[in-house]
């Protein structure tokens, strides 16, 4: 049996499940989530692996970049990602990494933007089993009036991760505008 590397980080928006297999980040997943079984049997079905709790490279530089993050010192991963769904579901996710930093889109954009226009209520069940959160940026969808919901890690995790990445984006500003 091939085997999926995890360990858990205490983040500062509560504890992620990190999981590397092949060299690629599969897994950085609210702990205590809703869907956790779920959410790990389709992961460890589609890799045909299973979870052994241990380090890697890709779960160390995961760490590094999420601090990074937290920190406002870093607005884009490097980190290679497995995603582990199907081919919808990919396709899903790929809009939610191409949904630029600082900004938000509704369920309704993210469907068009992906060709799926009348699919807004699979493409929310896609974006709600993403199991990369923070790198796959599932925070930036929001309601159709600006409001925020359903996220994984709780509607006061998605606030917090939006005000980061608006300081940050405002952080990333002064900076430039200082080595003017």
């Amino acid at each position: 049996m091939n085997k999926i590397s995890i360990q858990y980080y205490k983040s500062p928006v509560g504890e992620l499940l990190l999981g590397s297999y092949d060299n690629k980040l599969c897994i950085a997943d609210y702990r205590y989530r809703k869907m956790r079984t779920t959410v790990d049997s389709r992961i460890q079905k589609g890799l045909k692996a299973e979870y052994v709790e241990e380090s890697s490279e890709v779960i160390t530089q995961t760490i590094k970049e999420l601090e990074e993050y937290f920190n406002l010192e870093r607005k884009a991963f490097t980190i290679p990602l497995l995603l582990v769904g199907t081919e919808f579901q990919k396709s899903v996710w790929q809009g939610l990494i191409d949904t630029p930093f600082g900004t938000t889109a509704s369920y309704l954009e993210l469907s068009k933007r992906i060709g799926k226009e009348k699919a807004v209520r699979a493409v929310a069940s896609a974006n709600g089993a993403n199991s990369i959160a923070i790198l796959v940026p599932c925070h930036r969808i929001i309601g159709s009036n600006g409001d925020l919901v359903g996220y994984a890690g709780g509607l006061d995790v998605k606030r917090k991760l939006l005000e980061i990445e608006n300081n940050l984006f405002i952080c990333l500003k002064i900076r430039k505008l200082k080595s003017i």
